[in-house]
C-alpha cells in the first residue's frame, strides 16, 4: 500500500498564492519523488480553494484535512519528461533543443525548430571566444572616437576623391553585412560563439556604414557614384546558398582584400578623419578576416576534398563576372587622385603608380591567405587572379 505520510511539512504562514507562495511550494516539491506528499499550513484566506485551483493546473494532487488549523496535503505528480542539451559542444544539435542554451534542461513536447544549420562540422572555428571578447573589446563610436574637428577643408577634387571611395566602402559593407545576417537565423543555438561572432560582425559593418557615409557627407551633402560592375559582384555574394562557400568568398577572399585597401586608404590619407576611419575598419575587418580563415581552416581539416568546391565556387563567380571588365572607373580614378594628392601630371602619375602597387599586394596577400588554407602555390595564383576586380 502507497506510503501517505507527508515527506515534508511547509508553513506559508500568511503568504497567499498571489503572494509568491507558488515560489516556496515548487521548491519543497523539488525535493520529492513522484507520489510522495507535502503538508501545507498556512493562514491567508482562501488558501484552500487557492490550493485547489493551483494544484490542478500543475498536475497535482490535493486533499485538505480537517482541524484547526486546516492542513492541505499536496501529493508531487510526475514531473515533465525532458530533453538533456548537453553542455559541450557536440557534432549535431537536435532540433528538439530549440533555443534553449547549450547545457539546459528543455522540456519534451515543444516545438521542432528547423535550423538548417546544425551539424558543426558545416559552422565551427577554433578561437571563436577569442575573436568574440576582441570584437566587443574594440568596439567604437563614429560620433565619439573620430576626430571629426580636425577635418580640414580640401580642394574640390581631393574631397570628390575622399566622396566617391567612401561611397564603395559602404555599398560594400552593406554586402559584408547582409551577408552574415543572412545566415544567423540558419544556425543552431547550440553553436552560440558562431552566432555571436557573426552578430558582431553585423554590428561592425553597421557602424563602418555609418562612419563612411558620414565622412563622405561631412563637406557638402553629395555621395559618389555606384557602378553596375561593383552591384553585379556583390550581388554574387549575396546569392550564395552555402554557408562555408559564403564565408569563404567573403570573409576570406573579399574582406582580405579590403585589408590591404584600407590600409592603402589610411597610408594616403589627406586628413586624420580619413585616416582614422580606415585604421578603425581594418582592426574590424581582421577578425572578420580571421573568423572566415579558421572556419574554411577547420572545414578542410574534417573535408579537405571541400577545397576542391571552394576553388569551383571563385572561378564559377568569375564566369558569372566575366562581362565586368576591371573596377569601376569612379573607383580607380578616386583612388589615383587620392594616393597622388591632387590631379597635377605629376600628382595623378604617382597616385597611378600607388594603385599598380595595390593591386600588387593585394594579389600578394591573397595568395599567402590561400596557401596557408592548404593551396598550392600554383592553384593560389590561379585563384587570386580570379578573384573580382571589384575587390570584394
Amino acid at each position: 500500500m502507497p506510503d501517505s505520510t507527508p515527506k515534508q511539512l511547509l508553513d506559508l504562514e500568511d503568504l497567499g498564492l498571489l503572494d509568491g507562495a507558488p515560489v516556496l511550494l515548487r521548491r519543497a516539491l523539488s525535493s520529492l519523488s513522484t507520489g510522495q506528499w507535502l503538508e501545507v499550513r498556512g493562514d491567508s484566506a482562501n488558501l484552500g480553494e487557492d490550493l485547489v485551483v493551483w494544484c490542478r493546473t500543475q498536475g497535482l494532487g490535493y486533499e485538505r484535512r480537517k482541524g484547526t488549523p486546516a492542513v492541505h496535503r499536496v501529493q508531487k505528480g510526475a514531473s515533465p519528461p525532458t530533453v538533456h542539451s548537453p553542455a559541450d559542444v557536440v557534432e549535431c544539435a537536435d532540433p528538439m533543443w530549440g533555443l534553449a542554451p547549450r547545457g539546459a534542461n528543455v522540456e519534451a513536447g515543444g516545438p521542432q525548430f528547423a535550423f538548417p544549420l546544425k551539424h558543426k562540422r558545416d559552422l565551427w572555428a577554433e578561437n571563436l571566444s577569442t575573436i568574440y571578447k576582441q570584437a566587443v573589446a574594440n568596439q567604437w563610436s563614429a560620433a565619439r572616437d573620430i576626430p571629426w574637428t580636425q577635418l580640414p577643408k580640401h580642394p574640390a577634387e581631393l574631397e570628390h576623391a575622399v566622396k566617391q571611395i567612401m561611397t564603395f566602402l559602404t555599398e560594400n559593407e552593406f554586402a559584408a553585412l547582409y551577408v552574415p545576417a543572412r545566415f544567423i537565423p540558419r544556425v543552431h543555438p547550440h553553436y552560440r560563439e558562431v552566432v555571436e561572432v557573426m552578430a558582431m560582425q553585423v554590428a561592425d559593418e553597421a557602424r563602418h556604414a555609418e562612419a563612411f557615409i558620414k565622412r563622405a557627407q561631412a563637406i557638402g551633402s553629395d555621395l559618389g557614384a555606384t557602378a553596375t560592375s561593383g552591384q553585379l559582384s556583390l550581388q554574387t555574394l549575396l546569392e550564395e546558398p552555402d554557408f562555408t562557400t559564403a564565408v569563404f568568398l567573403l570573409n576570406v577572399m573579399g574582406e582580405g582584400t579590403f585589408l590591404t585597401l584600407l590600409k592603402f586608404i589610411q597610408n594616403h590619407a589627406p586628413d586624420p578623419v580619413t585616416a582614422e576611419l580606415a585604421r578603425l575598419a581594418h582592426r574590424d575587418e581582421a577578425r572578420h578576416v580571421a573568423f572566415g580563415t579558421e572556419h574554411i581552416r577547420y572545414v578542410l581539416q574534417i573535408e579537405p576534398e571541400k577545397r576542391k568546391s571552394l576553388a569551383a565556387a571563385i572561378e564559377r563567380r568569375s564566369q558569372v563576372l566575366a562581362s565586368v571588365s576591371g573596377l569601376s572607373p569612379y573607383v580607380s580614378d578616386a583612388l589615383v587622385v587620392l594616393a597622388g594628392g591632387g590631379i597635377s601630371v605629376a600628382q595623378i602619375r604617382e597616385g597611378a603608380r600607388h594603385v599598380m602597387g595595390l593591386h600588387r599586394e593585394m594579389d600578394a596577400s591573397r595568395r599567402e591567405r590561400l596557401q596557408a588554407l592548404g593551396f598550392t602555390n600554383d592553384e593560389a595564383s590561379e585563384l587570386s587572379s580570379y578573384h573580382t576586380k571589384n575587390f570584394m
